[in-house]
Parts: structure tokens; sequence; C-alpha cells
């Protein structure tokens, strides 16, 4: 029952309301590459399946890397006590050497028992049989997969709009490169964010962004392709040296930002030879996650970069990215890197 990035948070919003109307399933499998979804179902079953007062005689919590799947079995096969349910937790579970010798007791899980295994960026092999035998006996499986970098903005103005708040879309591409592509920092980064927001207030501007996240737009990685696409030759050097100088600055995350938005160009460059005057729709489709606000960057980029000279920065852009990532860069900082790079893109 494996589900894609745009499907999981529906799934796993329905899993986290049946916890709290006290509707369980008899085994949970919670994996996937991005933990904040399998955290957040394993959360809600745990604050629900069992009444506070006797989670001590029904509630076990196993580690991976500490248990066995005997033990696990064994506490499952118990019968609650003055509860009407047993609730067992594996955290950590891809930890556990014989993980697989769970199947036996999820082909006959008990009705009394609740049993979620919960892996950290790890997830079972979906052609065994315990994935198999928790389809079977009607389980829960959340396979969480990472977002690419593109699709952290659109996920950030999902999730404002989940919390009854809209932030604007330059304000979340921001907030997603100063958090990166982990959904439980932008989770904590967007409590911090609110908590400072004015009484009443329930739009987030870049501003907010700036002044609660920490980042400024003037010397951001978005800013930096808005200026190469611009072929703003000054400021994208000086916005390069800047964000290059930082602590946290790593050069492959900077290219696969910068790679994203050439590859958009690409494509689009492509859709204007064959159909100058594209439907909205075949617009839509080359530009695929970009919001229609930030079209007109792409306007001005694809006339600054025709499809031969865009096919080039593309090849600039694998070269560095191999550099960056320690191949044949010689002694040069990752933060000269950029800038010779964004000299070359400029060059072109």
């Amino acid at each position: 029952m494996a589900k894609s990035s745009v499907q999981i948070p529906a799934l796993c919003s329905q899993l986290a309301e049946d916890a709290r109307n006290g509707v369980f399933k008899p085994v949970y499998l919670l994996m996937g590459d991005e933990p904040y979804y399998p955290d957040l179902v394993c959360e809600a079953v745990m604050q629900n399946c069992v009444e506070e007062g006797f989670k001590d005689f029904n509630e076990y919590i196993f580690y991976g890397a500490d248990t066995t799947a005997d033990n696990v079995v064994s506490a499952a096969r118990q019968y609650p006590m003055m509860s009407d349910r047993i609730l067992v937790v594996v955290k950590e579970a891809q930890l556990m050497k014989d993980i697989e010798t769970l199947q036996y007791y999820c082909q006959q899980p008990l009705d009394s028992t609740v049993l979620v295994v919960l892996m950290h960026k790890a997830a079972v092999d979906k052609r065994k049989a315990l994935y198999k035998s928790v389809q079977k006996c009607g389980g829960a499986i959340v396979e969480s997969p990472s977002l690419r970098d593109y699709e952290i903005a659109d996920w950030i103005v999902r999730y404002y709009r989940s919390r009854g708040l809209s932030i604007s879309p330059e304000a979340a591409s921001l907030m997603g490169e100063s958090t990166g592509t982990e959904l439980s920092t932008i989770v904590v980064e967007t409590d911090k964010l609110v908590k400072n927001l004015p009484e009443g207030v329930d739009t987030v501007t870049v501003a907010d962004v700036e002044k609660n996240v920490g980042i400024s737009r003037q010397f951001s990685v978005f800013e930096l392709n808005r200026e190469l696409a611009a072929r703003n030759a000054a400021k994208a050097v000086r916005i390069a040296t800047h964000i290059g100088s930082a602590a946290r600055f790593a050069m492959p995350m900077a290219v696969s930002v910068i790679f994203s938005q050439f590859y958009k160009v690409l494509r689009y460059g492509a859709l204007l030879q064959r159909s100058p005057r594209p439907s909205p729709e075949e617009k839509a489709d080359a530009l695929a996650g970009v919001n229609p606000y930030f079209y007109r960057d792409y306007d001005v980029a694809v006339r600054n970069y025709p499809l031969p000279k865009c096919m080039q920065v593309i090849s600039i852009l694998n070269e560095y990215d191999y550099k960056g990532k320690g191949g044949d860069g010689g002694d040069m900082d990752q933060g000269t890197l950029l800038v010779e790079m964004v000299t070359r893109i400029l060059n072109v």
C-alpha cells in the first residue's frame, strides 16, 4: 500500500483521526526515508490507544537495537489488564536483526493488541513476508518518501493551510531553502514563527520568515537563481560570495536547487520551440512543480538562456556537482567553487 508523497498526508491524517476516535489497525508498519509522517502516526496511536492510568500494565515500548522478535511477540500475545487493548511499539525497528520474524505474529494478530513497527529512515523489503502479512491482516502501511527540493515549497504552503495559515509562495521558497527537506525541521521552525506572529495575523510573509527563521532573502539560493535567470552578474556573484561563506553552506544542495531551475528552463525552452504560444496546460507541464507566481522568472530565463546555452549551463552544473562532492576539486573550498561556477554560468 505504498503511497506517493502527495497521498501520504491524507493517509496519515486519516490514521491519526481514527486513532483519536478510538479506531485502530491491528498492525502499523511505519517506514520510509522521511520520518515526519511515520512519527506523526505513531504519536497519535500512542496518545490514544491506552488510557493514561493503565499504560504501566498495557503499553510496551521496545527499541530495535535492544530487542528481538520473540520479545515483541511475547508482549503482543498478552491480554490487556483493565483496558480494552494492549499497545506494543517497536521504535528504530530497522535495527532488529530478526524483524522479518514478526511476520508470524502479523499473520494472526490478536484483536486486543495494537502493534506499531516504526522504522527510522528505512523500510522493509516489500517482496518479503512481513510486508505482505501486514497487508493481508488489514494493517496500515505508511511508506513515506523524502521530498525533493522542488516539492518543499508546495508542501509548506499545504502545511500552513492545514494550520489555518497562508504563506506567500516566495516566503515558502525562502523557508524551504533555510530548513532543507526535513519536514520535522519545517514544523519546528513554523511553531517558532507562529508564536512570534502578532495576534490575529494568519498570513506569513517573506519579512516574517527573514525575521523569525534567520535567513535573508537578499542572500539566498532562491535569490541567486533569480539573478542568474536575469543575468545580473554583479548581484549574482555578490550573493554567491555571501552564501558560500556561511558556516553551513553545502555545495551539493546549492547545485541541486540551481539545476532544478535550469532543467525547467530547458523544458520550457523546448516547449516554446515547438509551440511559441503554449496553452496554460502545456506551460504548467513544462514547469511542473513551479508556482504560477514565479512563471515570469522563467519567461526571463528562457530568453537569456536559449536551448544551446541552457544545455551548457546544465553541463557546468554537473561538473560542479561532482567537484562539490569531492571529485577533482583540488584544494578549492566549496564557497570558492560556488563563485567560480556562477561566473562560468554567467559567461555561457
